[in-house]
C-alpha cells in the first residue's frame, strides 16, 4: 500500500497529467485505487467523460458496501473508519478534479468565473466549497442517510461554521494533527451516525488566493499547506 505520482501524456498530446495514486485496504481484504489528478492538458471534454465514468464507478463501489438506511456501516466486515476513508476520497478526488480541470482552465479562457453567487449572477459557476456542499445536498434525497459538509474556524459563509463546540474542538484538533480524522458516534433523531471530521488543506493556489482577497474572510493570510477547514462526513450505524 502507499502512493505513487505518475506523469502521463494527455490523449491529444497537447499537455500532461500526473496523477497520483493511492491504495487502501481493510481487514477483509477489500481493496480500492483512489486517484486525484492535477495539471493542465487539452481535450477537456474526454476528460470530464472519462471523470464522470470513474467517478460513478467508485460511487457505486462505496455504496454496494455503504449502509442503507437502517443498515449497519461494518455488516460486511467493512469498518466504519474504512466506509469513510472510501467516501472521502471520493469526494476529495472529485473536488479536485472540478478545481483543476473545469474552475481553473475556464477563468484562465475569461469563459466565466466562480463565485458564492452563483445562482443569481449571470455566467459564473460554483465554488469548489459549493460544490461539496450542494451535491451533499443532493445526497439528503436518498436513503443512504449519507450527508458531508466542508466547515471551517473561518468561514466565509457563516454557514459554514462549526455547529457546535464539539465542532470546533475537531477543528482545532485537526488543525494542529491532520493526519487522520477526528471520529465519534453520534445521534440524530434517534439514529446513531459514525462521524469523521477530517482536515480540509489548502493544495490549490486558487484556494488560497481566493480566501485571502474574498472581502468576508476573515482569515488572510493563507499559504499553501494550511489547513483551512474540515470535512465532516456522516452516516447512519443502523441499530447501535
Amino acid at each position: 500500500m502507499g502512493c505513487h505520482i505518475t506523469r502521463e501524456k494527455s490523449a491529444d498530446s497537447s499537455g500532461e497529467i500526473r496523477r497520483r495514486y493511492c491504495s487502501t485496504q481493510d481487514k477483509a481484504g477489500f481493496h480500492m485505487s483512489q486517484t486525484a489528478t492535477y495539471g493542465e492538458a487539452g481535450g477537456g471534454g474526454n476528460a470530464m467523460m472519462k471523470w464522470s465514468a470513474w467517478l460513478i464507478v467508485v460511487l457505486m463501489i462505496v455504496l454496494t458496501w455503504f449502509p442503507m438506511q437502517g443498515g449497519a456501516a461494518d455488516t460486511r466486515g467493512l469498518s466504519p473508519e474504512v466506509v469513510a476513508d472510501y467516501i472521502h476520497a471520493v469526494i476529495e478526488s472529485h473536488r479536485a478534479f472540478y478545481t483543476a480541470h473545469i474552475v481553473a482552465p475556464l477563468e484562465a479562457q475569461e469563459a466565466t468565473r466562480a463565485s458564492g453567487e452563483w445562482r443569481t449572477q449571470n455566467n459564473t459557476i460554483p465554488l469548489p466549497v459549493q460544490m461539496v456542499n450542494e451535491t451533499s445536498q443532493m445526497f439528503l434525497t436518498q436513503s443512504t442517510g449519507l450527508r458531508y459538509q466542508l466547515i471551517s474556524l473561518w468561514p466565509i459563509n457563516r454557514k459554514n461554521g462549526p455547529r457546535d463546540q464539539v465542532d470546533k474542538n475537531s477543528l482545532e484538533t485537526v488543525r494542529t494533527k491532520p493526519e487522520r480524522p477526528v471520529t465519534r458516534i453520534i445521534k440524530i433523531n434517534g439514529q446513531s451516525y459514525f462521524q469523521a471530521i477530517y482536515a480540509d488543506i489548502a493544495l490549490s493556489p486558487a484556494c488560497v488566493s481566493c480566501h485571502n482577497s474574498h472581502s468576508d474572510s476573515p482569515k488572510k493570510d493563507y499559504q499553501a499547506g494550511d489547513v483551512m477547514g474540515g470535512l465532516v462526513i456522516e452516516f447512519p450505524l443502523g441499530n447501535r
